[in-house]
C-alpha cells in the first residue's frame, strides 16, 4: 500500500482565465475539427461530441438528431440484431455513429452476426466498453475486435491512469475512454471506493495519448462522464481531450429514451446507468449475486428538444473560445489557464433509485 499525495482535481475545482482575444464574434470560433487514427485509416471530420452508450441517449432518435449537428451517437448495446438492421440503414450517416459491445462471447458472437449482414458499413466506431478497463481479458478483447475490424475507428475504455491508456492505444485502440466513477449515474466511487479526478485524468492521459504516433496519426482520448454543465465540456476540451462524451446532458429530452414522470408540477425523465438495479433487471432480468449494482437511476429536469441542448452546447464553447482567444477547438489547451478555486461548483441530480 501507497498513498499518492499530489492533489488531483476535477471540473468543478477550476475555472478557466480569460485571456486577450482579438475574436470580433462567437462565430468565428471553430468546433469542427479533423483527426487521424493510429490504427484505421478513415478520417474523421465534425464536432467531437459523443452520447453516453446508454440506454436512454444512445438512441437511434438521438443519433438523428446529432448526425445533423456532425456529433456522434454511441449506441447502447441492447439493441438487437433485427433492431440495427432496420434502422441503422435509416441513419446512413456511419461516420456519426458508434456500435457498442462488452467482452463477453456473446458480444462477439453478436459482432460476427453483425459482419454476416454487412451491417458494418453503417458505423464507423466500434466501442469496446467495460466499466474497469484494467482487466488483462480486456486488453485481449481489444487485439481481437481489431482483427475483426481492422479498418474501424476502435474506441476502448475505460480507464484513468496514463500507462493503460498507453498500453490499449498499442494493442489496437485509436481512442481511449477516460473516466471511472465520475458519471452523474455512476456509484463506483461510493460502492468500490475507485476512480480518478476527472480533470486531472484527462490532462494525464490525453499527455500519454498524444505522445504515441503512427503514419500520421496520433492517440486520442474521450473525457467520459462529468460533465454537468457546458462549460465542463470546455475544461475538458481545454484539458487536452479529443472528444468529450456524456450521458445526463443528453438526457431528459424528447428524443432520449427514460419514463417521463411528474412530482410537483415538474416534469422529470428518469436516467440510469448501464450497471444500475434498473439496467440490469430490464437487460439481463436479474442482479447476479456474485456483484453489486454500481450504477443509479436520477431523474433529469424534463428539457424538451434536444436540438435546443445541443445549440446552447455549441454557444456555450464558442464563449468559451472568445474569452481566451482560441479560434479553433483544437487551440483551446494551447489557450487555457486553469484558475484553483476554494469551492465547488457542483450541480446535482435528484436520485430516483440507488
Amino acid at each position: 500500500m501507497r498513498i499518492e499525495t499530489e492533489t488531483k482535481l476535477d471540473y468543478s475545482d477550476v475555472l478557466i482565465r480569460p485571456k486577450r482575444s482579438t475574436l470580433r464574434s462567437r462565430k468565428d470560433v471553430q468546433l469542427e475539427r479533423e483527426f487521424k487514427f493510429l490504427h484505421s485509416k478513415k478520417t474523421w471530420v465534425g464536432v467531437p461530441i459523443m452520447t453516453a452508450n446508454m440506454a436512454d441517449t444512445g438512441t437511434f432518435s438521438v443519433a438523428k438528431v446529432l448526425s445533423k449537428y456532425k456529433m456522434i451517437t454511441t449506441l447502447h448495446k441492447y439493441y438487437s440484431i433485427e433492431e440495427l438492421e432496420e434502422e441503422l440503414p435509416k441513419l446512413n450517416k456511419p461516420q456519426y455513429v458508434a456500435y457498442t459491445m462488452g467482452i463477453r462471447d456473446e458480444d462477439f458472437e453478436k459482432l460476427k452476426k453483425i459482419l454476416e449482414k454487412g451491417l458494418e458499413k453503417y458505423f464507423d466506431f466500434l466501442c469496446l466498453d467495460v466499466p474497469n478497463g484494467y482487466l488483462e481479458r480486456f486488453v485481449e478483447c481489444v487485439k481481437k475486435a481489431r482483427a475483426l475490424l481492422p479498418n474501424h475507428i476502435l474506441i476502448a475504455g475505460n480507464v484513468v491512469t496514463n500507462e493503460m491508456v498507453e498500453e490499449l492505444l498499442l494493442k489496437g485502440a485509436d481512442i481511449v475512454k477516460v473516466g471511472i466513477g465520475s458519471g452523474a449515474a455512476c456509484l463506483t466511487r461510493r460502492k468500490a471506493g475507485v476512480g480518478y479526478p476527472q480533470l486531472s485524468a484527462v490532462i494525464e492521459c490525453a499527455d500519454a495519448a498524444h505522445g504515441i504516433s503512427k503514419n500520421g496519426g496520433y492517440g486520442l482520448i474521450i473525457a467520459d462522464g462529468g460533465a454537468i454543465y457546458p462549460s465542463c465540456v470546455a475544461k475538458a476540451f481545454c484539458a487536452g481531450a479529443d472528444f468529450v462524451m456524456s450521458g445526463s446532458l443528453f438526457a431528459g429530452h424528447d428524443q432520449s429514451e427514460g419514463k417521463l414522470i411528474e412530482e410537483n408540477g415538474k416534469k422529470y425523465k428518469l436516467h440510469f446507468g448501464s450497471s444500475s438495479n434498473t439496467a440490469l433487471k430490464k437487460f439481463y432480468g436479474k442482479i447476479e449475486t456474485h456483484r453489486t449494482s454500481e450504477g443509479r437511476t436520477v431523474k433529469i429536469p424534463y428539457k424538451g428538444n434536444i436540438q435546443n441542448t445541443i445549440q446552447d452546447l455549441e454557444g456555450s464553447l464558442r464563449s468559451t473560445g472568445t474569452y481566451i482567444g482560441a479560434r479553433k477547438l483544437k487551440e483551446f489547451p494551447k489557450r487555457a489557464t486553469f484558475i484553483l478555486v476554494n469551492r465547488q461548483l457542483n450541480g446535482s441530480l435528484e436520485v430516483y433509485e440507488t
